[in-house]
């Protein structure tokens, strides 16, 4: 019966060793080394990566001296800000709206928001970037 059960089991021979292994190993039984090569079951998937960005950076506010933002004139925000700044009127003159409002509904941060604008605005250069 032995001869029976060894014929009926598929044999192969390691190439390293030469000694007979089951025909389904991968690693040899007696000398430990890999006799094939490991099959995935599952395939890895193709990755196509398309990038075709042609989006351009285009800064509107860069003024020719390189400066960012829209240029004010320094002058009417200080009159504004000396005669109206308990509304914010010069919060308004230079887009900044949410700050005008809250000056607006707090009398220029109880005065002294205007004031200290005020003096921010006089030490500013003429034209000023917003």
């Amino acid at each position: 019966m032995d001869q029976e059960t060894q014929e009926k089991t598929k044999t192969k021979f390691c190439r390293h060793c030469g000694a007979k292994i089951p025909e389904d190993a991968v690693i040899c039984t007696v000398c430990g080394r890999q006799v094939e090569t490991v099959k995935s079951e599952t395939a890895q998937p193709s990755v196509v990566i398309n990038n075709s960005n042609t989006n351009t950076n285009v800064n509107q506010n860069v003024n020719a001296g390189g400066k960012h933002g829209i240029p004010k004139n320094k002058w009417v925000a200080v009159l504004l800000c000396l005669f109206l700044g308990v509304i914010g009127a010069h919060k308004f003159y230079e887009g900044k709206i949410g700050m005008g409002i809250l000056y607006l509904f707090t009398a220029g941060l109880f005065g002294i928001g205007a004031v200290v604008d005020l003096i921010m605005l006089l030490s500013k250069p003429n034209p000023y970037y917003v």
